[in-house]
């Protein structure tokens, strides 16, 4: 088999005509790519003329002076950005799915009464001010994830486990929130935070079945505590009406009693005086009131006179016995 020699031939004369225009191509590309940079709706364009800040540019396609001489950092000012602490975001969508592994050093944390207690949190925040975000604070990112831990650790080591983990979630994020601002506020890094949310708060793994039975177990006796209050509230209250209106009868059973008694009693002080002053008109008006107080009373009357032998005319015995059923 024959080995086979390949020469190529260039003529000299065509690479001093054609050379310069190809150079000069590759330079005017070259500044096309470097220096025409297009900044998003979203964004700002921060330029850095030789290692120093120059301008700041608003969205839209922007020219800065090629081959390095100026540089651009696009800065998301509009978007809301977030951390994530004890937890991952793998796969975004509408199920999203999250990795928990080789992140407990970030989420666990020691409460104020000596216990441990696993923290998982987001942090939203916006870049409101780029100049800041990139020249006051070296590494403005990793910086506020420093800062998101250690306001975290402050608040959760001020409270118990129980605040933590239960009744205090929500004070604790909004603490942590002001906490976040305000040490963000003194970096002058250009950061505002938006919100700090408390995604998932849990005792460590190995205590996790017997913090639950402990939980469990409040939560039945606040059951209890809730149903005793409620039947409380519906017996003693009801005891206390009867009570009330049982005292309300007596006294008002005494008050007529009483009222009835110094009646009858002036009632028969007046019949005396009357009597005193014409005893026999007040005996006989006496019997005359007693006798129309009974009569009425009585079924089938007989009238006889005072020797007892006739029956007197003014009754009428067969209409009364004919009227009785």
């Amino acid at each position: 088999m024959e080995d086979k020699n390949y020469e190529i031939n260039i003529d000299p004369d065509w690479i001093k005509k054609f050379a310069p225009k190809i150079i000069v191509g590759f330079i005017l590309l070259a500044a096309i790519v470097t220096g025409i940079k297009t900044v998003g709706p979203e964004e700002e364009g921060v330029v850095i003329q030789l290692g120093k800040y120059n301008r700041t540019v608003d969205p839209g396609l922007s020219f800065i002076i090629p081959f390095g001489v100026e540089t651009m950092y696009k800065i998301p000012v509009q978007r809301q950005l977030k951390q994530e602490f004890g937890f991952r975001t793998t796969n975004a969508g509408a199920q999203t799915q999250y990795s928990k592994s080789s992140f407990g050093d970030e989420s666990m944390m020691l409460t104020g009464d000596l216990n441990l207690s696993d923290v998982e949190w987001v942090v939203q925040y916006r870049i409101v001010d780029s100049y800041r975000y990139l020249f006051r604070v070296r590494n403005a990112e990793k910086t506020l994830r420093d800062m998101s831990e250690a306001a975290m650790r402050k608040i959760v080591g001020d409270r118990t486990v129980n605040e933590v983990l239960t009744v205090g979630r929500q004070e604790v994020a909004s603490s942590v929130e002001a906490l976040l601002q305000k040490m963000c506020d003194e970096y002058e890094n250009g950061i505002r935070i938006d919100q700090v949310v408390l995604q998932d708060v849990n005792p460590p793994e190995p205590v996790k079945p017997s913090f639950n039975a402990v939980n469990q177990a409040q939560q039945e006796r606040e059951t209890l505590i809730n149903q005793a209050e409620a039947e409380y509230n519906r017996v003693i209250p009801r005891a206390r009406g009867e009570a009330e209106e049982t005292v309300q009868l007596a006294e008002a059973y005494a008050l007529n009693r009483v009222n009835r008694a110094k009646g009858e009693a002036e009632r028969f002080n007046a019949l005396f005086d009357a009597y005193i002053k014409s005893p026999e008109v007040t005996k006989q008006r006496i019997y005359l009131e007693t006798m129309e107080r009974v009569l009425p009373k009585i079924g089938n009357k007989i009238i006889v006179d005072e020797k007892g032998n006739n029956v007197l005319p003014l009754l009428n015995i067969d209409k009364v016995k004919s009227n009785t059923p």
